[in-house]
């Protein structure tokens, strides 16, 4: 186990080596000038290419990629000086630069924003589990059954609608249109600063349109996995034992339906994590995918560096765990 822990984090650094070099590489040889977008905000648009030759001499696009890469890594562990124009600006370690848009460190700019997507993604990874599990077991149950059909029909209706608009339907029916006083107000609100139920109800209708569109691809993946584990011949030696039904469906059934729902389950939390575009958009959260969205329209390097980067870490670190949880649920899985 510990052998194998070691190798795949071995591996994910490797892969956290070719995201930043593949982020790095195509903004540095991007079809304008990386310095471009500060040059013009900082000019109010008026960016000459005197001007322009300045801010790629102070921000070190004059340079070669590979030693500007390597600044960029060492900055990271020891931390370096970064100047815009004639100022300049501290990073201390871990550095991942410095935004060009707030001239704010994008670690502390990441900090910040963490907890608003860590929010979002626990209240709508829980809805996802707590109907689409029960739902799905029940009806592999009733397979065949009028409710059956009823709710694999009905899930499938909702998963084929776009989940932006799907969100964005529910942001406006419940939020404008029926004026519900617990959807009023949307956003991320800190636990600590406006108490827990403002916290709470600023992000209960995203985690609503999270878990009601989550939950049912998790219905047909469970379902599909009961069925298939229901069928299997231990299910009908310990039937033919007279276990008592929910042994048999909740003890031996379900322990081994669960194996695929955890890797689908391992994914989906770690692209949460990485940030929910679309979510905090639509409902005001100022969390890391809000945050990406701006650096991407702005063409904010640093910033973009640093969410592709969290992006990869917690996605790799999913992963992983999802694959130490494999040999506990199913004994036939070792990890080597």
């Amino acid at each position: 186990m510990f052998a194998y822990v070691v190798k795949r984090l071995i591996s994910g650094v490797l892969v956290l080596t070719l995201v930043s070099m593949g982020i790095f590489l195509l903004f540095w040889f991007g079809p304008s000038s990386p310095a471009q977008p500060i040059c013009d905000r900082e000019t109010s648009n008026r960016c000459t290419q005197e001007k322009l030759a300045v801010y790629e001499k102070t921000l070190g696009y004059n340079n070669p990629v590979y030693e500007e890469y390597g600044k960029f890594v060492k900055g990271v562990f020891v931390g370096r000086t970064l100047t815009i124009a004639s100022n300049e600006y501290p990073c201390a370690a871990p550095c991942l630069g410095v935004s060009f848009r707030t001239k704010q460190p994008v670690k502390e700019e990441l900090v910040s924003r963490i907890p608003a997507t860590f929010s979002v993604a626990i209240g709508g990874a829980f809805l996802y589990l707590l109907f689409g599990i029960p739902i799905g077991v029940a009806a592999a149950r009733r397979r065949g059954t009028v409710a059956d059909k009823a709710l694999v029909s009905s899930f499938l209706f909702i998963s084929s609608i776009p989940y932006y608009l799907f969100a964005l339907l529910t942001w406006l029916y419940l939020t404008i249109t029926f004026e519900v006083p617990l959807f009023s107000d949307t956003g991320y609100f800190a636990i600590t600063e406006y108490g827990p139920f403002k916290w709470f109800s600023g992000l209960f209708l995203a985690w609503v349109a999270l878990g009601i569109f989550g939950c049912t691809q998790y219905t047909r993946f469970t379902r599909g996995a009961m069925v298939e584990a229901l069928s299997e011949d231990y299910i009908r030696t310990a039937k033919a034992k007279g276990l008592p039904s929910r042994t048999i469906v909740y003890r031996h059934g379900l322990r081994a339906a669960l194996v695929p729902v955890v890797t689908i389950f391992g994914i989906d939390f770690g692209t949460l994590l990485a940030g929910t575009i679309f979510t905090e958009r639509i409902f005001e959260i100022q969390g890391i995918g809000w945050w990406s969205l701006e650096a991407v329209q702005g063409r904010d390097l640093p910033v973009v560096m640093a969410t592709a980067l969290f992006s990869a870490v917690v996605l790799i670190i999913s992963n992983l765990l999802v694959d130490v949880i494999y040999s506990v649920l199913d004994p036939r899985v070792r990890l080597s």
